[in-house]
């Protein structure tokens, strides 16, 4: 049997550090820019990591570089060349509006000698906000906060997103036309489709506008007129597979949440431990994934011999219906204690890797053996905070929130159960 680890708490801080570094700009960009770098090009971006994608380009670009590009508040990083500005997530706001029309501003006028780059990661979406003829920033905020609220995976949002834009599934890419694009993405997104990361701007989209209809519908949001008619007018459609704005364009996938799970099971493994990979693409409620994994790791622990990791990644989701704080990190290890109610040899993590669970300040939160006894002690119902989407309130009390600051990447959710024997 292997030598259980003395501070279970910071090796699985550690191997959160290590996922977040291994899928940084900084270490993923370098190795997908061409040999040659020398001729001038039109930077524009968006995303929690596009601040720092654009401080790695110039790091790496001879030749000169211009443009723009939009990041989360609080996730700037300086660049020389390339104007870096912010504005919200995940909820769009007048900033975003703005900035989305002053990037296609920056590609009036191009011609096919041209080069335009473009920097995407997750939060592009809210982040590049251009509501298509007569909807109102007011009509896709509503729209995105009942949606963020309802439960609904991703993909189903950023589908109703695409067909509520003028710039997204794949306008920006017909706007760059007729110059050279390429695009470097970060994936955030189960699955890694690119159609799905930021709403798929640069890339053709399969869904249509009854599907955004449909999922409006089936989560029970109202449209209000102008939505309503607009999904039903045929120019709401996306651009589709085959279409001639693609022609002269190229996408590359520079880090995904598969790049974070494997460094974080390397080094796990270089420890010693053993390592129970369950994927980088799960989806669901997240104390539905919770109370799944809290299953496996008792079972597991009846089994090991030595200390072993459950290892996870995606995007979980939550059906707010309480009034409390937290993101679906803090709500999935929660949903952990409830299950575990203070069984001895386990301990959990969950966290954003962007550095922000949903809107909050914290990355995520620890969960330890004593966290269900410790806020048992403190007067603590877990279960009712539970319902009442209170995961923050719970670890806040325990002191036991994650806090990382923004990381300035952003490959989705890393979940990670110890169990010792």
């Amino acid at each position: 049997m292997r030598a259980i680890p003395a501070s279970p708490r910071s090796l699985l801080e550690s191997l959160f550090s290590t996922a977040v570094r291994a899928t940084s700009p900084h270490s993923a960009l370098p190795a997908y820019l061409p040999a040659e770098t020398r001729r001038p090009a039109v930077v524009i971006g968006a995303g929690k990591a596009a601040a720092s994608m654009a401080a790695s380009l110039e790091q790496h670009w001879q030749g000169a570089l211009s443009g723009l590009v939009v990041t989360r508040y609080g996730h700037a990083e300086e660049c020389r060349h390339i104007e870096v500005v912010e504005a919200a997530h995940p909820v769009p706001d007048a900033a975003g509006e703005r900035m989305a029309q002053r990037v296609l501003g920056l590609l009036e006028g191009l011609r096919e000698s041209d080069l335009v780059i473009c920097l995407l990661s997750g939060g592009g979406s809210s982040l590049l906000a251009c509501p298509a003829n007569d909807i109102s920033l007011a009509d896709k905020q509503a729209i995105n906060r009942e949606l963020l609220r309802s439960g609904a995976t991703i993909s189903e949002i950023n589908c109703v997103r695409k067909h509520l834009s003028a710039i997204k599934g794949g306008r920006l890419a017909q706007a760059c036309g007729p110059a050279r694009l390429v695009t470097y993405a970060i994936s955030d997104v189960p699955g890694d489709d690119p159609a799905v990361i930021a709403s798929g701007p640069t890339v053709a989209d399969p869904t249509h506008s009854a599907d955004a209809l449909a999922i409006l519908q089936r989560y029970d949001i109202a449209t209000g007129e102008a939505v309503g008619r607009w999904l039903q007018d045929p120019r709401s459609e996306t651009l589709k597979p085959g279409n001639s704005a693609f022609a002269n364009s190229e996408y590359h996938l520079i880090a995904r949440p598969a790049d974070a799970l494997a460094a974080a099971a390397s080094a796990a493994r270089a420890q010693g431990l053993e390592v129970v990979e369950l994927g980088d693409a799960i989806e669901g409620e997240a104390r539905d994934v919770a109370a799944h994994q809290a299953a496996m790791a008792l079972e597991l622990q009846r089994h090991a011999r030595q200390p072993t990791l459950l290892l996870s990644g995606g995007e979980t989701s939550v059906s707010v219906r309480g009034s409390g704080r937290g993101g679906r990190n803090a709500e999935f290890l929660l949903a952990v204690a409830c299950a575990l109610q203070g069984a001895s040899g386990i301990y959990a993590i969950a966290a954003d890797t962007d550095g922000i669970d949903g809107s909050e300040d914290n990355a995520g939160a620890l969960l330890a053996p004593d966290s269900w006894q410790r806020a048992r002690a403190l007067g603590l119902d877990a279960r009712a905070m539970l319902d009442n989407n209170d995961g923050y309130g719970f670890f806040e009390a325990l002191g036991d929130l994650l806090f990382t600051g923004p990381t300035r990447t952003n490959v989705n959710d890393f979940r990670a159960l110890l169990v010792l024997p």
